[in-house]
């Protein structure tokens, strides 16, 4: 099954004859594009050096996108005419052709001037380029964009493609170039098909059999040693999402048993397909490896994928935190070696797809408290008593009493009311138990909140806390003002802050960070390091309404997984509640609410 699978991913590959038709036709459609190269087969990890290029070229690519969509109509119908089939009837042209060769654009040439007319001829069907757009006049602006989004991922496929050494990578662009260049065409979404199958590949997938591996191999362990290895597993499944994984013309120079690479290849085309070039090409299906692929590919890149993770950590090692460094350098090797023990297992209960999690002691009780006592959309009480062990609900005290949901003190109705008035005079906070509940939170040995439950031993902004003891980071808020002076470094800051958005938020306009940034009404609270801003926190306070609303967070992306999120929150917190704001309004798509979850609860 397998060879005649790989039989079938050959048939992906492109004829002489194909691939110079499709040059021809691509230099045209990217005459005036501005790809970027996101996708070399050559890299190794995306950590370091590596992964900020990575990064910056996929933020180009969306910049590139954002502007393609601002353009004027008529621009964009131009665009799109060069992918576009001609509506003559019995015309057979599927895309119009400038009807002399262009010739490159000279250095000072604008950039701006249309490469062409609506009245234009096609160099092959002799009908003019109004011809091929006439079925796209009556189009929706956002299907106008996909489709141009789409132009811009055939032409980055296209590049790569030009650029790529490695015959097995080269044809999977061409496939997928040409997949996109039919969606244009027919103005469908693109649904890849065959011999590859569709995600997932295998169960249990990676990221489950990891957690499998951390709730079996650790669960007697205490909870701070619980949580060292659950953050490990986390970093682990990050890099395995954004790993380069090598060719299967390298592999074979690795390995003798055919079975093995032919099944390698087949896996390295899945991944190709529907993991690696989506990344940046997101009018594809993107889905994460960790998620889709199983015991099968992980088996077959672990021993390398750990060789070069661990000669990266050694390479940086001078560069960390030691608190970081401690934990890469000492307790990551343990945890890869148990790892593969179990990886490479034949009867290892990871892999088991019927495997029962069983959370571990100190998170089973929360769990079972949690479910017992709190109710959805319920303040709860907190108390010192026995009857309340809940410290870490969300509390809100009210003229002396606790609010609950659904209860409302009446002026009238008194006989009906009389039964919750009496219940809510026995829930009145006294003064002295309302002093003796701010001295137990203020004590660092007994503290409400979440620290209730993830105790001292391990809580996440550990780290950064410690720097901003020595002095490595700090904090500060600031902002603009139309009505007094803003020093220099302030202004500095706001400027680096914006790029940091911008960086880190390629879905927002650099117009709109800078609106709201430099908006006098905004303050942003900036995560300062070696006199840089590498994160921060911009938000707007409506101190008649009692509330702040957050419209970016963010850290940059070579600082992150260091606690510096959630200790920005910690001092965002602090600072409200010293101005008396005890609210929050932020509003999250798909992929942000895990993020405001974890830190903002």
């Amino acid at each position: 099954m397998t060879s005649q699978m790989t039989n079938d991913i050959g048939d992906i590959g492109m004829t002489n004859t194909e691939a110079d038709s499709s040059q021809a036709h691509a230099q045209e459609a990217t005459s005036s594009a501005t790809p970027d190269d996101a996708t070399s087969s050559n890299a190794t990890t995306p950590s370091g050096s590596e992964g900020a290029s990575r990064q910056s070229n996929l933020q180009r690519i969306q910049q590139r996108k954002q502007q393609v969509y601002n353009w004027p109509h008529n621009k964009k119908l131009l665009k799109l005419a060069i992918y576009s089939a001609c509506q003559t009837p019995e015309c057979s042209c599927n895309g119009w052709k400038a009807p002399v060769a262009q010739q490159p654009a000279k250095a000072n040439a604008r950039t701006d001037q249309p490469l062409a007319n609506f009245t234009d001829p096609c160099r092959n069907c002799n009908h003019i380029l109004e011809k091929h757009v006439t079925h796209l006049q009556g189009l929706a602006v956002s299907e106008v964009n996909r489709l141009l989004g789409a132009v811009v991922d055939v032409e980055n496929i296209f590049m790569s493609m030009h650029r790529e050494d490695d015959h097995d990578t080269k044809r999977v662009y061409y496939f997928l170039f040409k997949l996109l260049r039919k969606c244009i065409l027919t103005r469908t979404h693109p649904r890849i098909e065959g011999p590859l199958g569709q995600p997932p590949f295998e169960r249990p997938s990676i990221a489950k059999a990891i957690t499998n591996f951390v709730l079996y191999k650790f669960n007697s362990l205490a909870q701070r040693e619980w949580q060292t290895m659950y953050d490990l597993a986390k970093m682990f499944l990050h890099c395995f999402n954004h790993w380069n994984f090598e060719t299967p013309s390298v592999r074979k120079l690795q390995v003798s048993n055919q079975e093995d690479i032919s099944a390698y290849q087949i896996n390295y085309t899945r991944w190709l397909v529907f993991c690696h070039v989506p990344a940046f090409c997101d009018s594809l299906p993107h889905f994460e490896t960790s998620l889709v692929f199983g015991r099968t590919l992980l088996r077959a890149v672990f021993k390398s994928v750990c060789r070069q993770l661990m000669d990266k950590c050694h390479s940086e090692r001078d560069r960390m935190p030691p608190e970081k460094r401690v934990l890469v350098l000492t307790h990551f090797p343990r945890f890869l070696a148990l790892l593969e023990e179990e990886i490479f297992s034949s009867n290892s209960p990871i892999w088991d797809p019927d495997y029962k999690q069983v959370p571990p002691n100190h998170l089973q009780a929360i769990l079972d408290n949690k479910n017992s006592v709190r109710r959805t959309g319920e303040f709860e009480r907190v108390t010192p008593s026995g009857e309340s062990k809940d410290g870490f609900t969300t509390v809100t005290l009210s003229s002396g009493s606790i609010k609950q949901e659904g209860t409302k003190r009446s002026v009238s109705g008194a006989g009906e009311a009389g039964g919750k008035r009496r219940r809510l005079d026995d829930d009145d906070v006294s003064e002295r138990t309302v002093a003796e509940i701010v001295a137990t939170i203020t004590d660092p040995n007994y503290m409400c909140g979440p620290d209730a439950l993830f105790q001292m031993q391990a809580p996440r902004d550990e780290a950064a806390k410690l720097e901003e003891q020595r002095k490595m980071i700090e904090f500060h808020v600031i902002g603009n003002s139309l009505t007094g002076p803003v020093n220099k470094q302030t202004m500095l800051w706001l400027i680096g802050l914006h790029n940091v958005f911008s960086h880190q938020l390629p879905e927002m306009t650099k117009e709109y960070i800078s609106q709201l940034v430099f908006d006098p009404k905004h303050k942003t609270l900036a995560l300062i390091k070696e006199g840089r801003p590498i994160g921060g926190i911009c938000f707007r306070t409506f101190h008649s309404q009692g509330f702040s609303e957050i419209v970016f967070c963010a850290v940059t992306s070579n600082e992150q997984v260091k606690g510096y999120g959630t200790h920005l929150m910690n001092h965002l917190k602090d600072y409200h509640i010293r101005n008396n704001i005890l609210h929050f309004l932020t509003f999250a798509d798909e992929f942000a609410i895990g993020m405001n979850n974890s830190i903002c609860i």
